[in-house]
């Protein structure tokens, strides 16, 4: 009978707490939970809970359990998901000028790219997404790109002429191979593996974590460690949401999301460490792969070499010049 009744009370206990919920925030992306942006999208929904005392009931969708990324922007607008972390790609329709995070050699390094995502162009850039019905809240990182290819050693730009490289879909991508004489090839990311392994392509740019995980070291001969580009996201909620919400509920959101912001950064950079680590090991067993770090004067010749592309976006329609000058001239 004891048994029964705490049994009892501890399923009121539950249905009460289900029920001080006064809202329902379901967060989608399409990564696992064991990733840096699954992890911070768990940080975020604990945080949120505890900063709202429960008003708010977060409800985490990983590995594209509600959508995809090319749908969930619709889903956004029209309030059926109330959360979501696409990539900055996802937004080229909507906001081109997103694109100012695929210019190469932009940043000079991983602090310095913080500094301008949460300084004056970060905000512009929110400011033109949330203009267009969806709340932009923060950016999530996935790390800088490097180079790989199976044809030659990319040490300086003409290295790269001739070259088929797999890129996403940007018109900043296909100018910077075009500039140092390379052949852009879109293709879909889940077909870049085969493409490389049956030399339909000859390289390709990503993070480490991308390399890694999908295999492009073990059908690649040489890798540059060059951090030329960035990828990441852009965590946005929708607008029909974001109104609904007193502004205490705002505060706590805004809260939630630094905080967990925060730790995806430390996710990403510890991720990116340890699986070049582990591309590094494989390199060193197999003797497959060969691993090019860059001098600071080499590294400059390229970036001197696809710099050059920067004009071709000072188009408002695009990127913009002020903010690419903006962007430079962040300390």
């Amino acid at each position: 009978m004891k048994k029964f009744v705490l049994g009892t009370v501890a399923a009121a206990m539950v249905a009460t707490s289900v029920m001080a919920a006064d809202y329902t925030l379901k967060f989608s992306h399409v990564v696992s939970d064991n990733t840096p942006k699954g992890k911070a999208a768990r940080f975020f929904e604990k945080r949120l809970e505890e900063l709202s005392g429960g008003k708010i009931d977060v409800q985490v969708y990983p590995s594209s359990q509600l959508y995809k990324d090319n749908a969930v922007l619709k889903a956004i607008r029209l309030d059926s998901v109330q959360m979501a972390a696409p990539s900055f790609s996802k937004f080229g329709k909507i906001v081109p000028n997103l694109a100012l995070f695929d210019l190469p050699f932009l940043f000079k390094d991983i602090g310095h790219l913080h500094r301008v995502q949460d300084g004056e162009v970060g905000e512009k850039l929110k400011a033109m997404v949330t203009k267009k019905g969806i709340v932009a809240l923060a950016f999530w990182d996935n790390h800088f790109k490097q180079l790989s290819s199976s044809k030659k050693a990319l040490i300086k730009p003409a290295d790269a002429a001739g070259q088929k490289f797999r890129i996403m879909s940007s018109k900043v991508l296909e100018a910077q191979f075009k500039a140092v004489g390379a052949n852009p090839q879109m293709m879909p990311f889940s077909e870049v593996y085969s493409g490389l392994q049956q030399g339909v392509i000859d390289g390709q740019e990503n993070t480490n974590s991308n390399i890694f995980t999908k295999k492009f070291h073990e059908v690649q001969k040489y890798l540059t460690v060059t951090n030329h580009g960035y990828l990441g996201y852009l965590v946005v909620m929708s607008k029909k949401f974001w109104n609904k919400l007193p502004a205490d509920l705002q505060a706590n959101v805004t809260q939630a999301i630094k905080e967990a912001t925060e730790k995806e950064r430390e996710y990403a950079e510890e991720l990116n460490t340890k699986q070049f680590a582990e591309i590094k090991t494989y390199a060193e067993k197999t003797g497959k792969l060969e691993i090019i770090t860059l001098t600071p004067e080499q590294r400059q010749a390229w970036a001197d070499a696809v710099s050059k592309i920067y004009p071709e976006f000072y188009s408002d329609r695009l990127i913009g010049e002020e903010l690419i000058k903006k962007t430079l001239a962040t300390k």
